[in-house]
């Protein structure tokens, strides 16, 4: 047998070599594209009923948020009212409450005084130095 036998001898070898490693590499990928393609269809089994889920909890989130909405939009407008109605009650009572308070406390002062001028001896009390002035007045 010459060189060109040996070399046709070995190139089919190493061809029937690389035909083998190429079934067994094919087979590998078979076993583990089955594989994939089982565990994406659990994946699926399982993804969809939670993506449906997710789905009808955003549409009840939605609609609650809606109502919390409208509910903060009517509490604005209340404020804005009890805020107006608070400014002109302000206005309205603040002016005659402090005259009927000062004309309160001018009276209890006059009553006072007539008691202590209407005190037996027809004398008023011998004051404390510097009592009931006023802004340096008597």
């Amino acid at each position: 047998m010459g060189w060109p036998e040996v070399v046709a001898l070995v190139a089919a070898g190493v061809a029937l070599l690389a035909a083998t490693l190429t079934l067994a590499v094919a087979r590998v990928l078979a076993v583990q594209t089955r594989r994939l393609d089982h565990l994406a269809s659990r994946l699926e089994s399982e993804a969809l009923p939670l993506v449906t889920e997710a789905r009808v909890a955003v549409g009840r989130a939605s609609g609650e948020m809606a109502r919390i909405e409208a509910v903060l939009e009517g509490t604005e407008a209340v404020t804005a009212t009890v805020d107006s109605a608070s400014r002109l009650a302000h206005r309205a009572f603040a002016n005659p409450v402090v005259k009927v308070l000062a004309f309160g406390a001018g009276t209890a002062t006059g009553g006072r005084r007539l008691r202590e001028q209407g005190a037996p001896g027809g004398s008023r009390p011998a004051r404390r130095a510097g009592a009931g002035r006023r802004n340096g007045a008597r």
